[in-house]
């Protein structure tokens, strides 16, 4: 079974991706779905969260803005934070990769934004890149509710730049051409893969 990580930048249209890969038939893993579960109301992370930024717990979950306030800017709470979910994430994408196999998959994707800054890329095959230049990437993300220039500024410098992740990708997929050229892409890495 090949298993595939995609990434991509904030803003690029990873998500679009993987929605278009679901529809492919293609099983995907969303990190950020695993967390969202995590945080939410009952999640497996809520109370050491809670025990870690005290304040951030809201109606049996965590308040994700809250959070998000208390770790922005500040590595170390970022950090720790990190410490709390990637042990659990990282589970539940083992368990959802054997489960692939053992139903005898081709293939599997992972997606995972911080595919390169956490080395999640030497679990995979081969890795998609999704990109779209930085004006729209840029658009897309001030767009989004509560983002301001300076939140963006903080992801990016989490994130390895777009140019390098270009670099490193097995795979290129646009995502600022329109949906029909994403869709092309993606069928093309697919048959390469076999």
């Amino acid at each position: 079974m090949k298993v595939l990580g995609l990434t991509g930048s904030v803003g690029m249209g990873k998500s679009t991706a993987a929605a278009m890969l679901r529809k492919m038939s293609v099983p995907v893993f969303d990190a950020d779905r695993a967390v969202h579960q995590l945080l939410g109301p009952g999640g497996a992370a809520v109370a050491a969260v809670s025990a870690a930024f005290p304040g951030v717990g809201k109606n049996g979950g965590i308040d994700r803005a809250a959070l998000g306030a208390r770790v922005f800017g500040d590595r170390a709470a970022l950090e720790r934070l990190e410490k709390i979910l990637h042990p659990p994430v990282g589970e539940a994408e083992r368990r959802f990769v054997a489960r692939a196999r053992s139903q005898g998959r081709r293939r599997v994707v992972l997606d995972i934004p911080l595919l390169f800054e956490r080395g999640g890329y030497k679990r995979v095959d081969a890795v998609l890149v999704v990109w779209a230049p930085s004006f729209q990437q840029r658009m897309r993300v001030l767009a989004r509710p509560g983002m301001t220039p300076q939140r963006l500024a903080f992801i990016r410098k989490q994130q390895v730049s777009d140019a390098e992740k270009r670099r490193r990708a097995d795979y290129l997929v646009p995502s600022g051409l329109g949906r029909a050229v994403t869709w092309r892409h993606l069928r093309r890495a697919l048959r390469a893969l076999g």
